[in-house]
């Protein structure tokens, strides 16, 4: 049975096929602004080497520290992945707080992503309902949740979790989710 579960080097060779997944789909161009997209063009020249992946194991571990350094306008972040054994399936960020101005409302607290092979199972869903509990122990008593509102397959995964719908941001769709 997955379960979300801190970045771990033992999952290197699985998380390094979903990554070739992912760049065949086209992710991790300039134009990628998401999590996998920005670690695919940092990290991803590192990763062929042990060495390289458990140096970006260690960051994405690092960024849930306060006193982790960061660029302007982020904030603390527990990585989290979707294994099942040693199978990666996917990803998923809480934020500890909103992130300051727009981009917090534009973001919010979750973002997770599915690796393409293992998509409509029902992994997001599962993962995200794994999250609330996490989430509440960070002291997040609700979460806001946002998706593009062209994506029904996210909405659909936010609303089975209970998601509330709040105020669209221009393509963005918000929720509001309670963690108990």
């Amino acid at each position: 049975m997955p379960a979300l579960v801190p970045p771990t080097v033992v999952v290197r060779p699985s998380f390094l096929a979903a990554m070739d997944e992912y760049v065949a789909e086209g992710r991790g161009g300039p134009d990628d602004f998401s999590n996998i997209g920005a670690d695919l063009r940092a990290y991803a020249p590192t990763w062929s080497s042990p060495a390289g992946f458990a140096e970006f194991v260690g960051f994405l571990l690092a960024q849930r520290r306060e006193e982790t350094p960061r660029p302007p306008g982020y904030v603390p972040t527990t990585v989290l992945w979707w294994l099942e054994a040693e199978a990666y399936l996917g990803r998923l960020n809480i934020r500890h707080r909103l992130a300051p101005g727009p981009a917090g409302e534009r973001n919010g607290h979750i973002g997770y992503d599915v690796r393409p092979s293992a998509r409509r199972q029902g992994h997001a869903t599962a993962m995200l309902a794994a999250a609330r509990p996490v989430a509440a122990a960070l002291g997040l008593s609700k979460v806001l949740i946002t998706c593009d509102f062209d994506n029904e397959p996210s909405r659909r995964t936010i609303e089975r979790n209970g998601g509330v719908p709040a105020a669209r941001r221009d393509e963005k769709l918000r929720y509001w989710l309670p963690t108990t």
